[in-house]
This record gives C-alpha cells, sequence and structure tokens, in this order.
C-alpha cells in the first residue's frame, strides 16, 4: 500500500544502524529528529517530496514525537540479551553468581519498551512484596499546635505578631522516601510511553496507587539519593532499574534557537551499555586475580594538561597504585581486515601516557577472537618486545555464561602480563 507523500505516518520503525528509510513526515517533525540526537541521520529524501530519509545510530527503545510520529528503533541483537547486558551493568555481583539469562524478567516481550516495562513493575512488585518501606524524614509545615521544633526565622516573617499557626519541624515516620519516590516516577514514566501492552500498564498503575505516599518527582531535577544498606536490600535491584529508566526517558531535542521539548520515551545507547558492560564485567572478573580497575580514569595526553583522555578501564594492582593495562570497549564490528587505524592509534596514546607494555581493545564481533600488534619503534628491556595492542572480539549472540568466561579468558592474560612484567 502507497502512502501519500502529503500524508505523515503515525509510527515509524528502524532498526539500530540498519538502512535508511524513506518516511512520509511534515517539515517540523522531519526537523525535530535532525536535531533530537535520537538518530544517526535524519535528512529530506531529495527523491520524494515530502519525505525524510531516517537512519538508526547505536540508540534503540521508543519516543513519542511531539506532534509527530512515534519513533521504534529494534535492537541487533536480542532483547532477552540486551537486558542481560543491562542487568549485569547494574547488578554485577548478582549476575555474576547467576549468569543465567533472566537476572532482569522480560517476561515474553521481544520489544524494548514493553520488556523494559514488564521488567520494572516486576521488580517494584517484589520489592514491596513485604510492604512499602518506611523512614524518617524532617516534615515542615504550618500547624495550629506546637510540635517539634519552632522555625523561628520562618514563624516571624510569615506570621509575624500573629499565633496560631507556628511554622514547625519534626522527624516523622513516612513512607515518603528517596526509595520510594524513585520507584514511584519510573512506574509513571512508563505509564507515558508507548508501547506499553495494556496488562503491564493496570499493574503499573497498581504499583503507582502503592507508592502514592511518596511525593511525586518534579520533572528535569536530579533523582533524590539514597544508600545502600540492609533495611533497603529488598529494593536494591529495582531501584537500579528505575534509575536506568528515569535517566534513560524523556530525550530533549532543540531546534535552532528554540527551546527543548520534552518527549516521552526511553533509548537505550547501545554504545554506552556495551561499554558498561565490558568494564564492569572486566573489573569482577579481575578480583579473581588480586587486581583492581579503574573505570573511566581520567588522565591527560600532554604534559601542560590540556587534553584529556577518559580510558574506559585501567587495570591497577591490588593496592590500586601502579597501572598495568589499558582496555577499550568499543561497540563496533572488527574489520574484514581486522583493523581499526584510529582505535588502534588511541590505544598506543593510553599505552604511551601510562608508561604501559600493552593495551586492549574490545569489540562487539570480529572474524577472530583475539590479535596482536606490536608496535615499531617501542622495543625497551632486556626482552627486546615493543608495545603490544591486543584486539578482542566478543560474540554477544553467544549464551551469558560463555560470554563470561571470555572475559575470565582476558582477565587471565591481563593477569599474566602482570607476571611477566608486560
Amino acid at each position: 500500500m502507497t502512502v501519500s507523500a502529503t500524508v505523515a505516518v503515525a509510527e515509524v520503525s528502524l532498526r539500530e544502524y540498519g538502512p535508511a528509510v524513506s518516511v512520509p513526515l511534515g517539515a517540523g517533525a522531519g526537523q525535530a529528529l535532525a536535531t533530537s540526537g535520537i538518530l544517526q541521520s535524519a535528512t529530506p529524501d531529495p527523491r520524494r517530496n515530502g519525505h525524510w530519509l531516517l537512519r538508526a545510530g547505536s540508540r534503540v527503545g521508543a519516543v513519542r514525537m511531539p506532534g509527530g510520529p512515534i519513533v521504534r528503533i529494534m535492537p541487533k541483537t536480542s532483547v532477552s540479551r540486551l537486558f542481560f547486558l543491562l542487568g549485569f551493568s547494574l547488578d554485577p555481583a548478582r549476575a555474576w553468581r547467576d549468569s543465567r539469562e533472566g537476572t532482569i524478567d522480560t517476561g515474553a516481550y521481544d520489544d524494548v519498551v514493553p520488556a523494559l516495562a514488564h521488567a520494572v513493575e516486576r521488580q517494584i512488585d517484589g520489592a514491596l512484596r513485604r510492604g512499602v518501606l518506611q523512614g524518617y524524614g524532617e516534615v515542615e509545615e504550618s500547624a495550629l499546635v506546637v510540635r517539634g521544633r519552632l522555625r523561628e526565622a520562618e514563624q516571624i516573617r510569615r506570621h509575624f505578631g500573629r499565633t496560631p499557626p507556628v511554622e514547625i519541624a519534626y522527624d516523622a515516620y513516612t513512607a515518603d522516601t528517596a526509595e520510594n519516590r524513585i520507584l514511584r516516577a519510573a512506574a509513571e514514566r512508563l505509564l507515558r510511553l508507548p508501547d506499553v501492552p495494556g496488562p503491564v500498564r493496570r499493574r503499573l498503575a497498581h504499583q503507582r496507587v502503592r507508592l502514592a505516599d511518596a511525593a511525586p518527582l518534579i520533572r528535569g531535577q536530579e533523582l533524590p539519593r539514597w544508600q545502600p544498606s540492609r533495611l533497603n536490600s529488598r529494593y536494591q535491584p529495582a531501584l537500579r532499574l528505575a534509575e536506568a529508566v528515569l535517566r534513560g526517558t524523556s530525550p530533549e531535542h532543540r531546534p535552532a534557537g528554540a527551546e527543548p521539548l520534552a518527549m516521552d520515551g526511553f533509548l537505550l545507547d547501545m554504545n554506552k551499555l556495551f561499554e558498561d558492560f565490558v568494564t564492569v564485567a572486566l573489573r569482577e572478573a579481575l578480583r579473581e586475580h588480586g587486581l583492581t580497575a579503574r573505570l573511566q580514569d581520567p588522565n591527560h595526553l600532554d604534559i601542560a594538561g590540556l587534553v584529556g583522555m577518559r580510558p574506559d578501564l585501567v587495570v591497577r594492582t591490588g593496592d590500586g597504585r601502579t597501572p598495568l593495562a589499558v582496555v577499550d570497549a568499543k561497540y563496533k564490528v572488527e574489520k574484514a581486515d581486522g583493523l581499526h587505524n584510529a582505535d588502534l592509534y588511541q590505544a598506543l596514546a593510553y599505552a604511551t601516557v601510562l608508561g604501559l607494555r600493552e593495551a586492549h581493545l574490545v569489540y562487539a564481533a570480529g572474524r577472530q577472537p583475539e590479535r596482536f600488534h606490536e608496535v615499531r619503534g617501542t622495543a625497551a628491556g632486556p626482552d627486546g618486545q615493543g608495545v603490544r595492542i591486543f584486539q578482542h572480539s566478543l560474540d554477544l549472540s553467544r549464551e551469558p555464561e560463555q560470554l563470561l568466561i571470555s572475559f575470565r579468558e582476558i582477565a587471565g592474560q591481563l593477569a599474566s602480563g602482570r607476571k611477566e612484567g608486560t
């Protein structure tokens, strides 16, 4: 069925890093997509009037454009595997103990938003199974009787010469805690997303009612802080996933000269997700060898400190003082010839600044599990060995247990490099 170029579509389906799709869109909606940062590219189609060529990049999920279509972006990997990566990044200790797929329950859904909504609702339900968590919090209010502490400054400013009411502050045992506010906000955000199935939507609405005593969060403000403790241990899996929802929803776009325009949606950046998964999994595996790892370890390329650099992961001795190796994650497929020259140059710069004999690049896919390059002109030491740059390739379609074995193998190589003095 051919759609007229003058009729804009209500829904657009794209695939992560897939080919560009020609879609009938109004000029405003097309321009909004072009400036949103959601897609890799959005340009007018020169061959079809009123159409735009849309190409997705690394972001997957769904958003509802104000005055425009719902844009869905399907991931290259399976949704269940995607949520395994997410679950491991959020809670590595739990996932490392139980590497079976399903640390985040996505139900039978094979699209990002339905699976996410189901997972969050199940996590919230598990957190609230033994009742809503309560805690002490300071309450400030006007009252007819004195309770707690008198807020003298407010009393004078608001009611000078008149009593009652009195301005007081006191500690109350309440369900209005940071933990409950985060869970409520996540449920409310998900209820606004497109594609949430009816049964899941009804369960989310029920969870929102259970959390009604928690104050709603103001959109755009920072999330309230909470500290892991024995008291909120049953909440922690739900809180980590809820925070991921709140940070991944409501992207904004800013047309030239206009205020940001909020959109309801959820987008996962696969570049960031892969980077988090690789660095967290390696950090956990390195602990078995008594090594530590710093994620996003800041440094400078030049002596003057003008050119910053931030390797994804720097492997260090157990005391954290001495760097041993550097690792950078790349969510891209290894080229047919095995080379990504810019990546190799970057890894060499990291190794040079840190005074290391090896650097490692971890790719999302490739033709060989591992290869290495010895850099000319860098030979030093009695063994005459130069700086080596290793390229590792992970197959994300493999079972979770096999993926984690790959990280143990890479960690073992890093540990052996330390013993050999490389």
